[in-house]
């Protein structure tokens, strides 16, 4: 696939069947959105999507200059979850095969969650089940007031057991428990309210605007440091506070001081000037 740093867009293809199901925009100023573009369907999840939307993640592992990533659906829908005809479909396969497609949705969203830079969820209209999944799995959430949330699988005797570890930790687990074991329905205000959305606007030109303010502000962070910042957090959540730990924060702040990155945004501060990567 092509670096979407380079192309201002890049469209990942379901080469089967010849469908663009997901679209990558970016600017100059390394600012990505991921497009879920099934808008007929309200962008709801089939193995294609999964598929096309775990190719997407990935390449942006390693796409330089990429500072803060956006996911959203086209058509106003972010995602209504499971795709009906594919749920009919599952219905009949055995244990073993309903293992392994549901290791394609667990892969998609630990690729996203890996993402080095910043993840941001634009929500609007549904987002159910493994769309709430994704919501969970960035590490920011933009909603409209008029979005709708539910973890309804227990209402088809299932559990929302791949998208779990995001959930629990973006809501904790006495939240967590509550929405999965009734399936309700919830709006966006009570979506802020347990922690899964952090802030909420009137329409889709206030999630724009608040996009806009997002990509001003990264614009002016160094992309690696955005990374390494990240995983400040992913690696040392829960971790008790010892001699290793402490070892290990001062191996990596010493690491980014002698960076590339580091020497330039010293320098820069010390000469007053702007460093090199907001240019």
């Amino acid at each position: 696939m092509t670096n979407p740093i380079a192309d201002p867009i890049v469209e990942v293809v379901d080469t089967d069947a010849m469908t663009s199901l997901v679209h990558l925009n970016s600017t100059p100023s390394g600012a990505v959105t991921v497009w879920i573009n099934r808008p007929a369907k309200k962008n709801a999840f089939d193995a294609a999507t999964i598929a096309a939307l775990h190719q997407a993640f990935e390449t942006l592992h390693g796409a330089e200059g990429v500072r803060i990533v956006f996911l959203r659906g086209v058509g106003g829908a972010f995602s209504a979850g499971a795709d009906l005809e594919w749920m009919k479909a599952a219905a009949d396969w055995s244990e073993d095969d309903n293992r392994d497609d549901a290791l394609g949705l667990a892969q998609m969203l630990k690729a996203l969650h890996d993402i080095p830079a910043l993840t941001v969820a634009l929500v609007e209209g549904p987002a159910f089940g493994g769309g709430a999944g994704l919501v969970a799995a960035c590490d920011h959430a933009l909603a409209t007031a008029d979005a709708k949330f539910a973890f309804s699988e227990v209402k088809l005797g299932l559990t929302p057991a791949t998208i779990s570890p995001y959930v629990i930790a973006a809501l904790g687990p006495r939240t967590a428990k509550l929405l999965f074991a009734t399936g309700r329905v919830f709006d966006a205000d009570q979506a802020w309210s347990y922690g899964l959305v952090d802030e909420v606007f009137d329409d889709a030109a206030g999630l724009v605007a608040a996009q806009e303010a997002l990509i001003e502000e990264v614009r002016l962070c160094a992309p690696g440091a955005i990374g390494d910042a990240k995983a400040l957090v992913n690696d040392f959540v829960g971790q008790k506070i010892d001699r290793g730990l402490i070892d290990e924060t001062a191996k990596r702040i010493a690491r980014r001081r002698v960076s590339d990155e580091g020497q330039e945004g010293v320098r820069a501060f010390l000469e007053r000037r702007k460093p090199s990567w907001t240019i």
